[in-house]
């Protein structure tokens, strides 16, 4: 159940291509998590593009500067899974605003946010992370069958 915020500067990526990216942002995510690429898990992977101003050291204007804000339940990501996942995000990202990556390096930010068990609720109760690995894990067995 991860949820992706992406924070953009006003007209720094055409809609066309930020449509693309939210898409290619949860394709990343999933594929970080291990779970599997099926309409169950595209579903409750949701994704929220935010356009806003932005000022660089409290003055507006400036290069433009993306923050990705992913939240997802704690034990999802190992370390070297959260290293594969803001790798993608950043290329994903300078690639859909057509920035030079090596330019714009740290116009990046991915932040990670893991929700302790227990705190997180839909259709009016706690998620359990097992239960979602479960979920997947059918989802998986399904596909192969």
């Amino acid at each position: 159940m991860p949820l992706i915020d992406l924070t953009i500067p006003e007209g720094s990526i055409p809609a066309d291509r930020s449509a693309k990216l939210l898409d290619e942002l949860a394709t990343i995510l999933l594929r970080a998590e291990r779970a599997p690429d099926t309409s169950f898990f595209r579903e409750i992977t949701w994704t929220y593009l935010h356009e806003a101003k932005l000022a660089v050291g409290g003055r507006p204007g400036g290069e433009p500067r993306f923050r990705v804000d992913i939240t997802v339940p704690a034990g999802a990501l190992s370390e070297r899974r959260k290293g594969e996942l803001i790798a993608g995000v950043h290329t994903a990202v300078l690639e859909a605003a057509c920035l030079d990556a090596q330019a714009n390096a740290l116009h990046v930010w991915t932040l990670i946010r893991e929700v302790p068990e227990g705190n997180w609720g839909a259709a009016g109760q706690p998620v359990a992370f097992e239960m979602l690995k479960s979920a997947a894990a059918a989802e998986r067995e399904g596909a192969t069958a």
